[in-house]
């Protein structure tokens, strides 16, 4: 048999119930309700049995119809009390809980469940567990195991799944470590994470901080509603005009398997501060990601609680937020303290808007886990047991737990880790950078003064140096002359003088001791200040580099060498000691038998 998709809802008067049954045989069903019971058979669909949170009665004005085109049938069933509210509709898990069995002699008996549950409502939440002094323990002859998960009823789960031990939780070996050691590791762990340049940069540079922190998740307009119709006649109202499930998450709801959990009233604190822890994380994650799910949002939310990720088992609600806050500023992207301040209201508004909202953040966390590889472990560990179990909690305990929470005060002191030291320094340290800013504008306001009178060397040092260069102008054109007019004068001289004229090929290959050389540039111009043919020009061009070698002596001197070499720039010309050879053969140099002025004693050799 099959267990068709249904969901309930109601009106002062009437319960109604849909049940979605397609490709049913419509001609053959049976409906059978009576007090509190419920049942529908129609091939091959069966829903069993729901336990209805109020009592219908068989009166006539009961009423069903067969949508063909849907598939769904829609029974409408009075109330036995009209005007009664039915609380936990949505519940659909605890509604398909079978009754106790009315035996004499049941063959399995929950021992002191109905006391458990006569305390739960009777006792007055004060969510503080009472402190007992430690007692040392006789060694045992075998290995102790610890105990974690919901209600701390799981030992040895880790030791079958080693392998996937290090991606879900941070806690090593949690079988052999009791809970206080986890607790002293996470500190440490936490301490050696915080990083306080990253929580500094968060904390002045909070653009995108402040943009996510404008988001407004379901519960906001949810818990709006809920505040306006407080003032209404009616304090309870149906779960669907502020919670609505999904179909998605109706069929989840169907696949639970209900279970009864004996928890002592330890265990039941631990229970519901646990139940804080997650859902804290749960909305930093909503927030940061605006909703958005994203392959980070398994690690954010089973990070950020100490619950999952250390199996922390609390004993405080400050504890829980302190936990949290902690772990915020040393493990997501965004380190800041306003997205935990964000986390504890938003939890605060999805504890007052009751089991529903409560649940259906929980079916979203265990939707997140199956989808996540190694997280599915802490569905089975944790989040599971929570959404069947939270079906069955009473609502007033919420509102109490909400009322706590909302009490509660965390302030960065409490987080342990300096953070308004830190923020103290950074300002101080903007303040002097300020000032330093501040002073630099002020010299730079007085630099023009000063660079006028730059501006004014420096146009006088460019007026000297024009200067110089105008006389230098001046000292090259005197000089230029005069060596004209010693050009001239050797052209006097050289009649007096009969000394063999010397081929000027044959000038690279003198051996006398005493040389002379004469750069290209300067034959270049004192023959084009000739009248020597193109052709020849272009010849004397490429192969001079005269040196001239004597064969005498000034009287007085030692052999004598020296060697004149001027830049191209500087050459000056010498017309008159070139003659030009009217047949056309090669030009010759004759060398006058006074003393040359352009020519300069360099060394002598007992100098050297």
């Amino acid at each position: 048999m099959i267990t068709p998709a249904f969901e309930l809802t109601q009106d002062p008067d009437f319960l109604t119930i849909i049940i979605k049954v397609p490709y049913a045989r419509a001609s053959e069903f049976d409906v059978y309700f009576e007090g509190e019971d419920f049942k529908f058979y129609a091939k091959p669909y069966f829903l069993r049995q729901l336990t209805l949170p109020g009592r219908i009665v068989e009166d006539g004005r009961e009423k069903a119809s067969y949508n063909t085109d849907k598939g769904t049938f829609t029974i409408r069933l009075p109330k036995e009390i009209p005007g009664q509210y039915f609380e936990g509709l949505d519940m659909l898990t605890s509604l398909l809980a079978p009754k106790k069995s009315r035996s004499a002699k049941p063959l399995i008996e929950e021992i002191a469940a109905s006391a458990v549950l006569s305390e739960e409502e009777e006792e007055e939440f004060d969510w503080e567990i009472e402190q007992t002094p430690y007692e040392e323990s006789a060694e045992s002859t075998l290995p102790l195991q610890y105990r974690y998960g919901f209600g701390n009823l799981q030992s040895g789960v880790f030791q079958r799944l080693q392998d996937e031990l290090s991606d879900v939780i941070d806690v090593k070996d949690p079988d052999q470590t009791p809970v206080d050691e986890r607790r002293r590791k996470r500190l440490a762990a936490e301490a050696a994470k915080f990083e306080p340049d990253h929580y500094l940069a968060d904390f002045f540079e909070d653009e995108a901080i402040q943009h996510v922190l404008k988001y407004k998740p379901w519960w906001v307009d949810a818990h709006k509603k809920m505040i306006a119709l407080q003032g209404e006649s009616h304090q309870e109202h149906d779960t669907h005009t502020f919670v609505v499930f999904s179909e998605e998450e109706r069929e989840q709801l169907r696949k639970f398997t209900n279970k009864s959990y004996l928890l002592d009233k330890r265990r039941r604190h631990h229970v519901y501060l646990g139940l804080i822890d997650i859902l804290l994380a749960y909305c930093y994650e909503i927030c940061v990601n605006e909703g958005d799910k994203n392959v980070e949002s398994s690690w954010n939310v089973r990070k950020l609680s100490a619950t999952l990720c250390w199996l922390e088992s609390f004993t405080s609600i400050h504890d829980v937020l302190v936990s949290f806050g902690r772990r915020v500023l040393c493990y997501p992207l965004h380190r800041h303290f306003g997205l935990v301040t964000r986390a504890f209201n938003d939890t605060v508004m999805i504890l007052q808007l009751g089991k529903a909202a409560v649940l259906k953040c929980l079916l979203d966390i265990h939707k997140i886990f199956t989808e996540n590889d190694p997280a599915y472990i802490l569905n089975d560990l944790f989040i599971t047991d929570y959404c069947i179990w939270i079906q069955k909690t009473k609502s007033k305990k919420l509102a109490a737990l909400s009322e706590s929470l909302q009490k509660t005060t965390l302030a960065k002191s409490h987080i342990g880790f300096e953070l308004e030291e830190l923020e103290a320094a950074a300002v101080l340290v903007q303040e002097e950078e300020s000032m330093l800013k501040a002073a630099g504008t002020v010299s730079k306001q007085q630099l023009p003064s000063s660079e006028s009178e730059t501006s004014d060397s420096e146009e006088s040092s460019s007026t000297s140096s024009s200067e110089t260069e105008g006389s230098d102008s001046d000292g090259r054109e005197s000089s230029t002359s005069e060596d004209g007019k010693i050009n001239s004068l050797q052209g006097t001289l050289q009649a007096e003088r009969t000394a063999p004229l010397i081929d000027c090929n044959g000038l690279r290959q003198g051996t006398n001791t005493s040389t002379f050389e004469v750069s290209d540039e300067k034959s270049k111009v004192s023959l084009q200040s000739t009248s020597v043919p193109g052709k020849l020009v272009e010849e004397l061009e490429k192969q001079m580099h005269t040196a001239i070698r004597l064969s005498e002596q000034p009287e007085g001197l030692d052999t004598a060498s020296c060697i004149l070499q001027e830049k191209e720039e500087n050459h000056v010309s010498e017309p008159d000691r070139f003659s030009k050879d009217t047949t056309g053969k090669a030009n010759f140099l004759e060398v006058s038998s006074k003393t040359n002025p352009l020519l300069f004693l360099c060394s002598r050799n007992e100098d050297e």
